[in-house]
């Protein structure tokens, strides 16, 4: 699937990665970016690059990335699909802090195949947004299809986020004044009185 855009002198064919979705405002995810795919990496203006495997990055990708000021992250998670290798909760919590603030965005997460560690990550962001559980386990099987995983949808379901609320606070990470119409990540939080942020 393509979309054609007209120029004067020739037709450009924008293809997004495999398993490409907007998650939120500012927030996409996918499977592992092609070459042919940066003509439409280009039209999202990405600031920012989560990456959850631990190989290291493509050459190729690498400068497309350097070329446009993007800034890579990457998270190295073993890609495994014995039930005894479970998948780390401080690399995904460190990929949260990275996710929620909004100075990265827009940002693009992947993966391989934009299936199940990046499936895990968006999983416990929706929980941190306060999604039901049933609605987070929906979408991550809609990416992952017949590939789904119960040790991911176990690993998101005992994921804590009271930590990185926490965290949270102390930094202030919210949506708010980022754009128009944007959705807040902060919830129930909001009633609570918030730290007093100095300059170090």
């Amino acid at each position: 699937m393509g979309l054609i855009v007209e120029e004067e002198e020739s037709d450009v064919v924008l293809v997004p990665p495999s398993n490409f979705s907007m998650v939120e405002d500012g927030i996409f995810r996918s499977g592992f970016p092609q070459p042919d795919n940066f003509p439409f990496l280009d039209t999202l203006n990405l600031r920012s690059i989560i990456y959850l495997c631990p190989e290291p990055y493509p050459e190729e990708n690498l400068e497309f990335l350097q070329s446009r000021n993007i800034r890579l992250f990457q998270f190295g998670i073993e890609g495994k699909t014995e039930p005894c290798v479970s998948i780390p909760k401080d690399t995904i919590m460190e990929a949260l802090k990275v996710l929620i603030d909004v100075r990265n965005h827009p940002v693009l997460i992947h993966c391989k195949r934009g299936k199940h560690r990046t499936g895990c990550l968006v999983g416990c962001l929706r929980k941190f947004q306060n999604w039901c559980l049933s609605s987070v386990f929906e979408e991550y099987q809609h990416f992952a299809g017949v590939k789904s995983r119960i040790t991911d949808l176990r690993f998101i379901e005992t994921f804590e986020v009271m930590c990185l609320r926490q965290c949270l606070y102390s930094i202030i990470y919210q949506y708010q004044g980022y754009g128009s119409n944007k959705r807040r990540l902060l919830y129930k939080e909001d009633k609570l009185q918030k730290p007093q942020v100095t300059s170090v």
